[in-house]
């Protein structure tokens, strides 16, 4: 089952990646930067978590805390013909919580007792590893589209009050979509950007999205200076990744800084 949804996987990847090049190719009005550029940027997210997970497709849930997880990012731009950009995006997906479970629960080596209060911690990082074709590149409007390759790592802990715990590991590189598009105000510094990655494949489902309101206020020919506020959701259907299945959302507004050189 694991060998068929890999093969799947495989070939959407690849498909993904040939769309992104045909429609590079084909348009007439793709731009990319006549010199080699790119962007650096930090945010900080405000995060609220909901949701369950469990080794089976009975999941248990649990009441997580708010809590404030980061988020960096490097992109490299160059006027190289057929060859992607770069982008790199690392971020944390942190939460803890706790809730009286009204079934057992199976987790790792460890049987939970229905009614027994089960605290869980949730250390999750995921990089993205983006190829991308710059479509569309003027002051108006920016449109970049290719693929991801997310890797998830980290770990889920969980434990009750009479001592007994378990913890599993994940780690798992999951091919995504890619795109973004980026709107100018003109006059104003003011730009509007939507930026996101998805999968859906069978019972696996993945979508990382964002929308922001940037405002540059230092532009120099060497170096722009933006500042970030906006909207940022992680959703994962995952069915037997690693072992685990899950059902998690992660949500909040974030502001963030972006050096564009």
């Amino acid at each position: 089952m694991k060998q068929m949804k890999s093969a799947v996987m495989s070939r959407y990847l690849l498909s993904g990646l040939g769309l992104a090049v045909c429609v590079a190719l084909s348009s007439t009005q793709a731009m990319a930067d006549t010199v080699l550029g790119g962007y650096v940027g930090i945010q900080a997210w405000n995060v609220a978590a909901q949701g369950g997970f469990a080794q089976n497709e009975s999941l248990a849930t649990f009441k997580f805390e708010d809590e404030t997880n980061t988020s960096f990012y490097a992109a490299l731009e160059h006027p190289i013909p057929l060859i992607p950009n770069i982008k790199l995006v690392r971020t944390t997906l942190n939460t803890s919580g706790s809730n009286v479970i009204d079934s057992p629960f199976n987790f790792g080596d460890q049987v939970f007792l229905a009614s027994a209060t089960i605290s869980s911690e949730v250390k999750l990082s995921a990089t993205d590893y983006i190829l991308y074709y710059e479509i569309l590149d003027n002051d108006l409007i920016s449109i970049d589209i290719g693929i991801s390759g997310k890797q998830l790592d980290g770990d889920v802990f969980v434990a009750d009050i009479d001592g007994r715990s378990s913890q599993q590991n994940i780690d798992a590189i999951i091919p995504m979509g890619y795109g973004k598009m980026q709107v100018g105000l003109p006059f104003t510094g003011f730009s509007l950007t939507a930026e996101g990655t998805f999968l859906a494949i069978g019972d696996d489902s993945f979508t990382d999205y964002q929308l922001a309101l940037a405002y540059s206020f230092i532009e120099t020919l060497a170096l722009d200076l933006s500042i970030q506020i906006g909207y940022r959701a992680t959703e994962l259907d995952l069915n037997d990744v690693d072992g685990i299945y899950a059902d998690l959302q992660f949500d909040g507004a974030f502001i963030g800084l972006e050096f564009d050189f």
